[in-house]
């Protein structure tokens, strides 16, 4: 009987991806070095980037910080609702197109949310009802027009939510691994990950391969002319991205949920239990603070604040 249960339990678990969507390898993406990147930061941007806050949103701050952290304990901080806001970022290419960061909220969660790629016991779960939707993707697709591809920096449900909204065949890029993460927990949103996919392409994996320098785990030029680069970050999933865009008004790193909160970056905090590899993923966040550092003309966008 005991083998039975176990037997049980290694096929649900082996069932327990983030999507059943499908993955491939990116054919697009130059592997380069971070001292490519580096080169590339002296020459003027061409990318036009915006920001959209999508919805704003409460959520419990020991996801996004970690408390445990002497820094978060030395200066108070307790366990309770975070303002947040659920962003998608525009980038538009001279030559290459529209690309979105991240997907922001369907339109359907903000008007028939039953009828959206969200599941009922999700909704409920997520506590959409602490959700207030601003600018939803499918909305704003409406008045700007196409899109051309989706960079996601992973594949949590509150970054591919307005995923539902994206035309059907646009490709979708998004870390190495990325789709087969494998959690409990996604035995309950995987079922609407995969709605939020259905017509996609099979995700396109970034091929990262090592950074010599050790400064990220991989960096990719995404257009091969050094306008947007992926940068391999992984720990809150394994295969987190930050993107770093030459905007023409400078530099912009994204870092997606590498780090969160406004706070947290400030006070070299990193991310809480939201992080599924946390040891992981303040190697990341320690990288990343360390190469703004050297290079205070960035500017950073976080996961989910100002």
């Amino acid at each position: 009987m005991k083998h039975l249960v176990l037997a049980v339990m290694v096929v649900v678990m082996s069932s327990c991806a983030v999507t059943s969507h499908g993955a491939q390898p990116a054919k697009l993406g130059v592997t380069r070095s971070t001292a490519d990147l580096v080169a590339s930061l002296a020459e003027p941007g061409v990318v036009e980037l915006e920001t959209v806050n999508s919805a704003d949103w409460l959520v419990e701050r020991s996801g996004l910080i970690n408390l445990a952290n002497p820094v978060a304990k030395d200066a108070g901080l307790v366990e309770g609702e975070e303002p947040i806001q659920v962003y998608f970022h525009v980038l538009r290419h001279p030559t290459k197109g529209t690309f979105l960061v991240d997907t922001g909220v369907e339109t359907a969660l903000r008007d028939a949310p039953a009828k959206s790629a969200m599941s009922g016991l999700v909704r409920s779960a997520m506590h959409l009802e602490k959700l207030t939707v601003h600018v939803p993707l499918g909305e704003w697709l409406a008045k700007e027009g196409q899109v051309d591809g989706v960079l996601l920096t992973h594949l949590h449900l509150d970054h591919i939510t307005g995923m539902a909204d994206v035309p059907k065949g646009t490709p979708v890029f998004t870390g190495p691994g990325e789709s087969k993460d494998s959690q409990l927990m996604y035995l309950f949103v995987q079922g609407s990950a995969d709605r939020a996919l259905e017509g996609k392409p099979a995700l396109q994996e970034w091929q990262f391969q090592p950074d010599a320098t050790g400064t990220f785990d991989g960096v990719l030029d995404v257009f091969g002319d050094g306008s947007v680069w992926a940068l391999s970050v992984p720990g809150h999933t394994p295969g987190s991205t930050a993107y770093l865009v030459r905007s023409k008004a400078g530099p912009v790193l994204l870092t997606g949920d590498a780090c969160h909160t406004r706070w947290g970056w400030e006070h070299h905090v990193e991310p809480g239990t939201f992080t599924g590899d946390g040891p992981r993923g303040a190697e990341s966040f320690k990288k990343l603070q360390g190469f703004v550092a050297a290079h205070p003309e960035v500017e950073v966008r976080l996961g989910h604040q100002r």
